[in-house]
C-alpha cells in the first residue's frame, strides 16, 4: 500500500469499472470533483487513511481502491 510520511493512502479510481453516480464527490468533501459527465477527476488522490477507507467502501461501483505496491 502506498503511504507517505503522514500517513495517508492514495485512492485510485478504476476509470472503467466507473458509472458516474457522483457519490465519490459529494463524500471526499470537494476532494474529488466530476468532469462534465458525472466521472471523477483526478484519477488519483492523497488522503488520510480513514477518510481513504471510508471513501472506498461508499464507492456504488467499486471502483475506487486504494493503490498497492506492486
Amino acid at each position: 500500500m502506498r503511504r507517505d510520511k503522514r500517513g495517508e493512502d492514495e485512492v485510485v479510481v478504476d476509470r472503467v469499472a466507473c458509472t458516474a453516480h457522483g457519490v465519490c464527490s459529494v463524500v471526499s468533501n470537494g476532494a474529488i470533483e466530476l468532469d462534465e459527465f458525472g466521472y471523477p477527476v483526478p484519477s488519483r488522490l492523497t488522503m488520510g487513511r480513514r477518510d481513504a477507507r471510508e471513501l472506498v467502501a461508499q464507492c456504488p461501483a467499486r471502483a475506487l481502491l486504494i493503490a498497492r505496491d506492486r
